[in-house]
């Protein structure tokens, strides 16, 4: 369980119109996407600006961070980072 943990992104600064799948698209140029969620506002069903992806491996979660950081997603630069496990 603790290896999963490795291969999760945390996504920050996404636009609030990002969907789940354009979140997989964009993370799939650094490898294979295991999961990508948008987390939305239950109310509003807007996105709250961040995110999460699993990778399929460490490598290429590492790699996502090394190549996605700061890159450009629907018009706003995304911060990847290695996702922190929940407190």
């Amino acid at each position: 369980m603790k290896n999963n943990l490795k291969n999760n992104l945390f996504i920050g600064s996404l636009p609030y119109d990002v969907t789940d799948a354009q979140l997989e698209k964009h993370f799939q140029k650094a490898g294979k996407v295991s999961s990508a969620k948008v987390i939305v506002d239950r109310a509003t069903g807007q996105g709250k600006g961040f995110g999460f992806v699993e990778m399929s491996t460490e490598e290429e979660a590492k790699k996502a961070i090394q190549e996605l950081n700061g890159t450009t997603l629907s018009g706003r630069a995304i911060v990847v980072k290695e996702a922190k496990p929940r407190e």
